[in-house]
């Protein structure tokens, strides 16, 4: 049978309950509807008002009082899934990867790199150039976030120069940054859809050029057609060995380098680079590095409590409950009565991250919350582990941007003095490429 009210792992039966997802749903409803009551009181970032890393712990608590096992054993569970190998390492890249970005910045990496890109945009292309500069910035950098802050003020200032439409350049920017945040293997959401896939960044990587390279084609194309005004883009004068570091990462992650060795390799360039170019000594080297880990706490400490949340509502069955019922809907709509399809199942992982993005506001939070149940799903229907982790990622990220509530549209929006709405509405990328990734999915032959 496709269902069951079980599953064997290691001789050890599961039984699939609802009530397991308790913890989870209080989880969600604390973090959701502080949200909801700091939105309708007006609150600036009203989703991030309660940090998820405190809205978690009533949830955890709740899981640990429903296990049938003393508190001990069940403790030892939750310790269990807190330091499960994939959780470490993921904290371990999130780490580097906030090293990297802190040291980038203080030794005027990012300013070097928004220079160079801003040399290079034609006078009349100046929506396409900045959506690609933004999507560039992003994949080098690997936060959504920190490109839209970089880039943001300076293309407010060009759209009031050319007369662009003020909602059309932030959509653009903000489109932009969404891609390269996708497309980074240093960015958050990677490190999380690969590690809780168990998969090569370069896997996903090039698995993600299959989706992102023609919807980044009609993108260009069609803020190329919207495209209004043109203004000179003064030049600014700019060392183009800063960019140094953030080019390298770009190539050793193509050509399949480990991802520690890439981090490793970027935060020593980006140190040097400082030494070279600037009055910079060790000293503040390894403050600059010790401030990138601190930049990474939330998310770091979100992961570990997370995976130890998880290996509970395994255990119990809370996640078994679920995939069974994401199953049977799928079963439902199946097109091969009595089987599940890959590219259906696909859509069904697809599905869970999207909805779960719409709810928590926060695509990292929603892949690291639906990783244990994607994985399940993908292992059950032979769904590969590369795929599965660009799925989670592109669907987060495309909920991400499309949303007026998300960190990426208030921050643009901020900047802009301009509703948050106008912007995801010209968040052009997401929606298209939220179209090629179903046509993908559905229609692209299944090679391993």
């Amino acid at each position: 049978m496709l269902y069951t009210n079980n599953i064997k792992k290691n001789n050890i039966e599961t039984k699939a309950s609802f009530v397991s997802l308790f913890p989870l749903i209080l989880f969600l409803s604390i973090f959701i509807g502080a949200g909801v009551y700091f939105q309708s009181n007006d609150v600036d970032f009203a989703f991030y008002q309660i940090p998820s890393v405190i809205a978690i712990l009533p949830a955890i608590i709740f899981a640990l009082v429903l296990s049938k096992k003393q508190l001990s054993p069940s403790l030892e569970v939750f310790f269990a899934g807190t330091g499960h190998a994939n959780i470490i390492a993921m904290c371990m890249i999130y780490l580097l990867a906030g090293a990297f970005a802190s040291v980038a910045k203080v030794t005027g990496g990012v300013d070097a790199t928004v220079a160079m890109g801003l040399s290079l945009v034609p006078s009349n292309l100046l929506l396409p150039g900045f959506f690609v500069i933004a999507a560039f910035i992003a994949t080098a950098m690997g936060t959504s976030m920190g490109t839209i802050a970089a880039v943001a003020p300076i293309a407010l200032g060009v759209a009031n120069e050319a007369h662009i439409d003020l909602p059309l350049m932030a959509g653009a920017v903000i489109s932009g940054a969404l891609l390269g945040d996708n497309l980074s293997i240093i960015s958050d959401t990677t490190i999380a859809a690969t590690r809780t896939q168990g998969c090569e960044m370069k896997d996903k990587f090039r698995e993600n050029i299959v989706f992102s390279v023609p919807a980044s084609i009609i993108t260009i194309i069609v803020f190329t057609l919207a495209g209004q005004g043109q203004a000179e883009v003064i030049a600014q004068d700019f060392d183009y060995i800063k960019v140094v570091p953030y080019l390298t990462i770009l190539i050793l992650a193509v050509l399949g380098v480990n991802v520690f060795v890439v981090l490793s390799t970027g935060i020593l360039l980006a140190g040097l680079t400082g030494l070279l170019t600037m009055d910079y000594g060790v000293v503040q080297f390894s403050k600059n590095i010790y401030t990138g880990f601190i930049d990474m706490q939330d998310i770091f400490i979100l992961s570990m409590l997370v995976g130890g949340l998880a290996a509970l509502m395994k255990e119990q069955g809370g996640l078994t409950f679920v995939s069974n019922k994401i199953e049977k809907v799928i079963m439902k709509l199946s097109t091969e009565k009595g089987n599940i399809s890959i590219h259906e199942s696909e859509l069904g992982i697809a599905s869970i991250v999207a909805i779960t993005n719409a709810c928590v506001a926060n695509n990292v939070v929603s892949i690291v919350v639906t990783g244990d149940i994607a994985k399940e799903m993908a292992k059950k229907h032979k769904v590969s582990p590369k795929r599965a982790a660009s799925i989670l990622d592109i669907f987060s990220c495309i909920t991400q941007g499309l949303i007026p509530y998300g960190a990426q549209a208030l921050l643009i929006a901020s900047i802009f003095s301009i509703s948050p709405l106008s912007v995801v509405i010209n968040s052009w990328y997401c929606m298209i490429l939220t179209l090629m990734a179903i046509l993908i999915i559905i229609y692209r032959k299944r090679v391993s």
